[in-house]
């Protein structure tokens, strides 16, 4: 509980830095007093200060909380599962097929119905899936070796292809924007949108943490947990959905986002221990933090302009996959 306090402190903390920063300098003293105001409800919302505080940047940070703890929440499970700190929802594919299904929905005009997209998304995800347990050896469990990973970049490359297609064939009008958000793009975070993923991240962190002891008791071995009562592979079956369920959310919102989903949760495990009663909100609250900053420098380092924030990730998430791959051959 100390743990998860400081942490989100912590939260709170990069939260209030990334309000003062952007194209428009705020000082911390004029966002402090106007937090205060919103808070007791004396903020006229009228002010230019105000308008970009409270309508560009808070909801735009919000959504990037919510992203990054539900990115870094798969990668938790996923490297679980599979006892490999290189696992994750973008490694797996199931990010690629999460962006697929939101591009043909986009694409046949399923945005008009409400989750419409989010909800081909998840379709994608559990596509993938499926797909990679195929292509590794079979859907009837989790493969526990590197044949998973490698099923994950086979069927990513397929992924990755089919929306290179979809992008050929969508009008020029729709290109740029499709081409930005599967890079990452938080700039179009709408409070529909924010207050949506927030549920779907509510309630799939619920269902994760309800398995967190059956979840230590695998990661310890899966004939142990027999033994000791835990259903092993309706276990399996239900993290993987609730996983590819928030991957889903959170690429049919905010596009590709990759590395996150390895680097929080090995960093936390290394901090932490692998109990994940408390890996699991550890995870959340520093994957929303790093998200933040992330998406800070983002908008930030060649102001006015703004960089996608999958290029921010992907610049931290590179290097340090290639570390956990040499710590890996090492051990």
């Amino acid at each position: 509980m100390r743990i998860s306090a400081l942490l989100f402190l912590l939260f709170l903390m990069i939260c209030f830095a990334a309000l003062c920063l952007g194209a428009i300098h705020i000082a911390p003293a004029d966002v402090a007093a106007a937090v205060s105001s919103a808070i007791f409800g004396n903020a006229s919302g009228t002010s230019e200060e105000e308008l970009i505080l409270f309508s560009v940047r808070l909801p735009r940070i919000l959504f990037a909380g919510i992203v990054g703890a539900s990115l870094s929440l798969g990668g938790v499970v996923f490297q679980a599962l599979l006892r490999n700190p290189l696992a994750d929802p973008y490694v797996l594919g199931i990010s690629g097929g999460s962006a697929l299904g939101a591009i043909v929905g986009i694409v046949v005009g399923a945005s008009s119905f409400y989750l419409g997209v989010p909800f081909l998304a998840f379709c994608g995800a559990l596509v993938t899936v499926f797909l990679v347990f195929i292509v590794a050896g079979g859907p009837k469990g989790v493969l526990l070796d590197n044949s998973l990973l490698l099923a994950g970049v086979v069927v990513n490359a397929f992924f990755s292809a089919a929306i290179l297609f979809a992008l050929s064939v969508v009008n020029s009008m729709e290109l740029h924007s499709i081409s930005f958000w599967l890079m990452g793009d938080l700039s179009r975070a709408s409070m529909k949108e924010i207050l949506g993923a927030a549920l779907c991240f509510a309630a799939c962190f619920v269902l994760l943490y309800a398995q967190a002891r059956k979840l230590n008791l695998i990661v310890q071995g899966e004939e142990t947990a027999l033994q000791l009562g835990v259903n092993v592979l309706a276990t399996k079956y239900l993290l993987l959905i609730v996983t590819s369920l928030i991957t889903a959310v959170a690429v049919s919102f905010a596009g590709i986002i990759g590395f996150i989903g390895i680097m929080v949760p090995h960093m936390m495990r290394l901090v932490f221990g692998s109990d994940h009663r408390l890996l699991l909100p550890a995870a959340a609250l520093f994957g929303a933090s790093f998200l933040v900053v992330a998406d800070t420098l983002a908008r930030t380092v060649l102001s006015p302009a703004e960089l996608p924030v999958g290029v921010i990730t992907a610049l931290c998430g590179a290097p340090y996959f290639i570390f956990l791959m040499r710590r890996k051959e090492r051990g």
